[in-house]
């Protein structure tokens, strides 16, 4: 027999209310993943897409078939994923105490619910706070409109899947991730409509060969950072315009 460590940091990674989590929770009450699918509102695609990513982040199999039964076998947890949905429960219950207490702190200038990437350790460095405006779904993916803080819109295309895993709606809150090497800075001609193209002016030294990292100012509080596109050397102040395609656009959200 195979023993498995479960490694509850990665597979509680992110917040404890992961729509992933509670697919597998609605695993547990009913026995069935097509049951837990539909209680969900999601596809069975995205409920088995769910368990692979929860179980390769445990280390360990969350689910196991059950034989027998009315409807003639189904599905049910294994100790680990009984173990992790306790550990999901003990995490949310400390995260929502803390959360309650800073609160509840006199001066208080933070917006706690908006930091989503605090629960985060990633290589991306471009994180940006934005607000879904409008979800587009086509038969295999879905195109997400991102309001950035001061009023840029970013495109991410993403599954169909990984949008209903996430949950994600029009006025929801969320984190827009992508890597700088995806990030191409210069003075582009016209791209196509799956690039992203945001406007900002050179902070630092100049880049004076390509493949010179960037750093630029979207906003006053709002950065990002890329490489030089071109062979054109791009002084400090120098409005210039960072691309990234669409589906380099990650998005995060708070549980």
């Amino acid at each position: 027999m195979t023993h498995h460590s479960l490694q509850y940091s990665q597979a509680l990674g992110h917040e404890a209310s992961d729509k992933r989590l509670d697919i597998l929770r609605r695993i547990g009450e009913s026995g069935s993943i097509s049951e837990a699918a539909r209680s969900a509102n999601v596809s069975y695609k995205a409920a088995w897409q769910a368990l692979e990513t929860l179980s390769n982040l445990a280390g360990a199999p969350l689910v196991e078939k059950a034989v027998g039964g009315s409807g003639g076998g189904g599905a049910r947890l294994t100790p680990a994923g009984t173990q992790l949905l306790e550990a999901a429960v003990l995490l949310e219950q400390a995260r929502t105490g803390v959360l309650l207490k800073l609160d509840q702190r006199d001066g208080n200038a933070l917006n706690l619910s908006g930091l989503v990437g605090l629960g985060l350790r990633t290589s991306m460095r471009n994180q940006l706070q934005c607000t879904i405006q409008e979800l587009v779904h086509t038969s295999n993916t879905t195109r997400v409109r991102l309001e950035l803080p001061h009023g840029a819109t970013l495109i991410s295309k993403i599954t169909r899947e990984s949008a209903e895993l996430l949950g994600l709606a029009a006025g929801m809150s969320a984190l827009a991730l992508c890597k700088a090497t995806a990030v191409r800075v210069g003075s582009e001609p016209p791209l196509p409509d799956t690039v992203n193209q945001l406007h900002g002016e050179i902070v630092g030294t100049a880049a004076s060969a390509p493949g010179d990292e960037i750093a630029l100012r979207l906003a006053p509080n709002v950065h990002f950072v890329g490489f030089n596109s071109g062979p054109q050397t791009i002084q400090p102040h120098r409005p210039v315009i960072a691309t990234v395609d669409e589906s380099a656009v990650v998005i995060a959200i708070a549980g």
